[in-house]
């Protein structure tokens, strides 16, 4: 599939999109130029125009009754629970709760341990209301305190009055200055509590409604038609139970009607589970899962719910089907970008590191594992299969052990950015593209040969080590063989000069063969096979290849015998329905089973809305990975396997111009040289090295050390042998 960077896949769009707001009404007007034009007909144009226009924030008079009636209602039931939590503080209700909780579920423990709470409690209120008293006395003898100073002070003012000269300030205007002063003081005070009284009551009118809201929910009459559309959408239990009893299963409904508790029975706790929630329905016999299963876009109408917005896996518990239920629009909102264009320059290890693939239907990061996987991706075309897949390869590139080599066999620019990290790269829908694809995977057969014969089986009992894979030279590096439209192979014509087929797939089939001999015994020495292709079928996918592959993904398919092709019956019987995805809007939305991919407990496989990266980013993140292979002292020759690492070239460079270094300080050089490389070395494995090239570690000062005079003579030895 191609993108441009103007076609974007919904599950990964960065466009908000259209929210479910009602439409305006359309006005059917003619738009004329701007003018000054001011005459009596314009100006009654405009006026026309203007009036079937809807006033914009306006609203009914049943809207502002309902709003002031939820207001009061909110206020007055939060000045009940203020005025119950009160007191409730006042005689330790909520302890006494936990005390009745706990006699009722006949918990001696913890009976025991809230009625010491309680006890504990009551004492320390008894000692607080001891303790009044005496800070009573305290207050009144602060009190006092203050009235005596103020006395003496008047009385200090007075003496110093009389002592004042005739002409001065009389006694009587000094006396009505100090009644003025205390009448003044008086009224300050009481405007003080009348402000504060005044500013209690809307104080205390906003904790009401605060706590009015904490409370509970007023009645649905009260609530506006957006409040009440919300209401509906909530997944409750009744709704869930009312949901299942009306998909139209006559069994179903009667076992619902028969149930003492309507039902409640039938259901797990209602959790959240990311942008939705998750319930499991326990089926009453007579009503098997498949039935729900099929039922699935009722369930989700009688949910109020698109059928994309409800999803039905079978978790592990016999005759339950697990719903995950959407939020409503949640699955329409753009995914984010990958992390692969955020931040610094990305890194990867295909041995412990996990690829960023994208988010699940719960919004969480899903990483999958490419430790020597073979990986599979399936679609219709222009769904976006190879966007999805080229987000693996843009992550692996980073690892700068792994080698790739790529037929692309639609050739028509979707990996074309991905050139200089390929050491192969085949572009185009002909016969001959297909031959030359079929010779890339026959020479891959022959690089694994060459691996299974050379591995050491008694050092390596377990396979490939990631030590042996990320040496330099070690032949054992990551090999990715990729095939993009690989229907294109096993339908190709063409034959070789024996008369041996190129497609097809028969037992003398080149491609087929080449195919069957990697997935069978490729993973165990890094060489791997990932086949990109479209709707499947046993001409163009046969079984004996899809079903080697150990991660199998799927977009939008035609049917669920393709499904089945796609992911296996283990997977679709578990609620795996690549076919139940909208063709044209869920691109790049993947439903995954297999090896390497964090599966939920219980289930077959996920469904996960992957990164789109377009061509632009594409390019930015390949010329980022050639300049990491290139700081790491690495290229494609050095990847590949074909030049082996020149220790003795690395030692002159850490030694410089040092006339000896310690080999703890040799070694630390080395590996700022090629970390991949002299990172798992030993000292004894760095001397047995240098022995190997003809430089002796020898001793100073009680240190090991090397010598700059013996790494130069290597090297002058090394120039003088002949080739």
């Amino acid at each position: 599939m191609t993108q441009t960077d103007d076609t974007r896949p919904v599950g990964a769009s960065l466009e908000k999109r259209p929210t479910g707001r009602a439409a305006a009404p359309v006005v059917d007007a003619e738009l004329v130029p701007a003018s000054d034009d001011k005459s009596p007909e314009r100006v009654r144009g405009t006026l026309e125009v203007l009036a079937t226009r809807p006033l914009v924030g306006s609203r009914s008079g049943g809207d502002l009754l309902r709003s002031s009636g939820r207001t009061v209602y909110v206020a007055g039931v939060g000045s009940v629970s203020l005025a119950k939590r009160a007191t409730g503080a006042l005689t330790h209700a909520h302890l006494r709760e936990q005390i009745r909780q706990a006699r009722a579920t006949g918990d001696r423990i913890a009976l025991a341990e809230w009625s010491e709470r309680l006890e504990d409690a009551k004492d320390a209120r008894q000692k607080r209301i001891l303790a009044m008293p005496k800070a009573a006395l305290a207050l009144a003898i602060t009190g006092g305190v203050g009235v005596l100073l103020l006395a003496f002070l008047l009385l200090v003012g007075g003496i110093i009055a009389w002592a004042v000269p005739d002409d001065g300030i009389s006694w009587t205007d000094w006396w009505g200055g100090v009644g003025g002063f205390v009448s003044g003081t008086w009224a300050l005070i009481r405007g003080a509590f009348w402000v504060a009284g005044i500013a209690a009551v809307p104080l205390l009118f906003v904790l009401s409604l605060r706590e009015g809201r904490r409370a509970g929910d007023p009645p649905k009459w009260l609530l506006s038609v957006a409040e009440r559309v919300a209401i509906d959408a909530e997944i409750t239990p009744s709704k869930v139970v009312t949901a299942m009893r009306d998909l139209g299963l006559p069994e179903l409904r009667k076992a619902i009607k028969a149930m003492e508790d309507a039902g409640a029975a039938m259901l797990s706790a209602i959790s959240l589970a990311g942008c939705g929630v998750e319930v499991d329905v326990s089926l009453p016999s007579g009503v098997s899962t498949d039935q729900i299963q099929d039922r699935g876009q009722r369930l989700a109408e009688n949910l109020d719910r698109h059928k994309h917005e409800l999803h039905i896996t079978i978790p592990p518990k016999p005759r339950t089907v697990r719903l995950w239920i959407a939020d409503s629009g949640a699955l329409d909102e753009p995914v984010g970008p990958s992390p692969l264009v955020l931040g610094d320059t990305p890194k990867a290890d295909i041995y412990t590191g996990r690829a960023p693939w994208g988010v699940s239907l719960r919004g969480d990061p899903v990483e999958i594992s490419l430790k020597q996987c073979h990986v599979l991706v399936v679609g219709l075309s222009n769904q976006g299969k190879t966007v999805s897949a080229r987000a693996l390869v843009l992550w692996a590139i980073f690892d700068v052990c792994a080698e790739f080599r790529l037929a692309d066999l639609k050739g028509i620019g979707d990996w074309h950015m991905c050139q200089p990290r390929f050491t192969t790269l085949i572009e185009g829908p002909g016969d001959e593209h297909v031959i030359a694809a079929t010779e890339m995977l026959e020479a891959g057969v022959e690089e694994m040969e060459r691996r299974l014969r050379g591995l050491d089986k008694e050092k390596y009992p377990d396979g490939v080590p990631r030590q042996l894979a990320r040496e330099k030279g070690s032949g054992y590096h990551p090999l990715k063989l990729i095939v993009d439209e690989a229907q294109r192979a096993f339908m190709c014509p063409a034959v070789d000069e024996q008369g041996n087929p190129y497609g097809g797939t028969k037992r003398n089939s080149r491609f087929f063969n080449a195919a069957r001999k990697l997935l069978d015994q490729g993973r165990a020495v890094n060489v791997v096979l990932w086949f990109f292709t479209q709707n499947p079928t046993d001409a163009n996918l046969p079984k004996l290849i899809r079903e080697a592959f150990h991660v199998r993904c799927s977009t939008v398919v035609g049917t669920k015998e393709q499904s089945r092709m796609a992911l296996g019956d283990a997977a679709v019987d578990g609620g795996a329905a690549p076919h139940l995805l909208r063709k044209g809007i869920d691109l790049g939305v993947l439903v995954i089973a297999g090896d390497g991919v964090p599966l939920p407990p219980g289930q077959s496989s996920m469904t996960v809305r992957t990164h789109f990266i377009n061509g632009t980013g594409a390019a930015g993140l390949v010329k980022s990975a050639m300049d990491l292979l290139l700081k790491r002292g690495r290229h494609l020759a050095i990847v590949s396997g074909d030049e082996p690492v020149d220790h003795l070239a690395n030692v002159a460079e850490a030694v410089g111009d040092a006339p000896r270094l310690r080999t703890p300080v040799l070694l630390g050089a080395l590996i700022r040289i090629d970390e991949d490389t002299y990172t798992p070395w030993s000292f004894q494995q760095l001397k047995a090295e240098l022995g190997k090239v003809g430089v002796p570690v020898k001793t100073y000062n009680g240190d090991s050390v090397v010598r700059r005079e013996d790494v130069l003579r290597a090297l002058d030895a090394r120039l003088v042998e002949p080739s």
